[in-house]
């Protein structure tokens, strides 16, 4: 598998909490940050996207918010939540 490379640089304190977190998670530093950075990736795309479809077709309610955390789900167990 081809890998690309990349030199990093952080606050100590940052530095600590993802060697920590990789740590934690069993994985090697690499792999946690690309895990972190494909999540981002993922999370700044899904942001794009719903802002064209409001946009588009108006805000989504909190019912329909509420049904996709239930279908995916991310829905709280507590309602008051």
């Amino acid at each position: 598998m081809k890998v690309d490379k990349l030199s990093v640089s952080f606050e100590p304190d940052l530095g600590d909490a993802v060697r920590s977190a990789a740590a934690q998670a069993g994985k090697p530093v690499s792999s946690w940050l690309a895990e972190a950075a494909a999540s981002k990736l993922r999370a700044e795309a899904l942001a794009e996207f719903l802002s064209g479809w409001e946009a588009e077709h108006g805000m989504l309610t909190a019912g329909e918010i509420a049904r996709a955390e239930r279908e995916l789900g991310l829905a709280s167990d507590n309602p008051a939540a």
